[in-house]
Parts: C-alpha cells; structure tokens; sequence
C-alpha cells in the first residue's frame, strides 16, 4: 500500500514538467490496478475450484448489455451517486434526467484517471461488466437478479423519455 501511495505522489506531481494532456501515468496505475484485480480474482476463483461461466446466449449477451449499461450511467452519472465520485470529481451541472455533468477535480496522474473513470459511462463500461462477470463466477444466482433489476430499470427510464416526450408532443 505505501508503494501504492508513493507511486501515486511521484505520478501527480508535476516537478517544473509540462503536463501530459494524456496523462499517461496516471492511467497506467489505473490500468495496473485494473490488472492486478483480474489476475486476484482468477488466481482465487482458480484456488476455489470456481468454473468460469458459459458462454452467453444471445438473450444473455442482450440483457448482460442492457445491465452493464445501466450501472456503468448509474455509477457514473446518477446524481444519487455522486457522493461516491465526490473526492474525484467537480460539480458542472445537470445532465440528462436524473443525472449531473461533472470533471475531473486533479490535474494530472491517478486521481484524474479515476475522476476520469468514474465520469465516463463509456470508460467504466470494462469495469462494470468485469464485475459482473466476477459476481457471475462467485455467486452467479444474486449477480443474475441484479442484470434483472438493471435491465428492468432500463426499461423503466426508456419508458419515462418516451412518457416525456409524448407530453410534450401533446401539449
């Protein structure tokens, strides 16, 4: 953890250096982390005698998508969530129904590629289905209620855009 830590401080500090717009640093630790929870995970999903889930059906693979849809904007731009983005992130505004526009708080290295991910319905997708995968591994009966409540969610937000939109048709 102190590694961690120091290897974060070096990566955010800028030291006279003209900033990377890139921010490569601060995405290879989050890339590292990323790394290192996947092979954490198949090492003790291994350790365990855990098998790895089937292949998906196409109906699987639809709703597996509507799902990972659905927690990565939950995650990422509900505004009942924000509080978890909060130490990474700034307010900017509203977005769309139910949800804020908000950027990264950091200049530069890992805290703004995590204020990055966590602003980024697109960039968190990869995290969002790995957890589920992980959840499908490890409790596959739990992890396949919540691809149900989250693809039913879905749902129910396509149904309240069209609800708005025909109210505005009509009135």
């Amino acid at each position: 953890m102190i590694l961690t830590s120091e290897l974060e401080q070096k990566l955010d500090s800028h030291d006279g250096e003209p900033e990377d717009e890139r921010n490569l640093g601060g995405h290879l630790v989050v890339l590292a982390l990323y790394g290192v929870l996947v092979v954490t995970i198949a090492v003790l999903s291994a350790v365990t005698g855990r098998d790895l889930p089937r292949r998906m059906n196409t109906r699987d693979l639809l709703l597996a998508a509507v799902a990972v849809h659905k927690l990565s904007r939950t995650i990422t731009k509900d505004a009942v969530t924000s509080p978890l983005r909060a130490p990474f992130t700034d307010h900017e505004g509203d977005g769309g129904p139910g949800e804020v526009m908000e950027s990264p708080k950091y200049p530069a290295g890992a805290r703004r590629s995590v204020g990055e991910l966590l602003t980024c319905p697109f960039c968190f997708d990869v995290w969002a289905v790995s957890a589920l995968t992980v959840g499908q591994v490890f409790a596959p009966r739990p992890t396949g209620l919540c691809v149900d409540t989250l693809a039913v969610l879905t749902g129910a937000d396509v149904l309240h855009l069209a609800y708005a939109k025909a109210q505005q048709i009509a009135g």
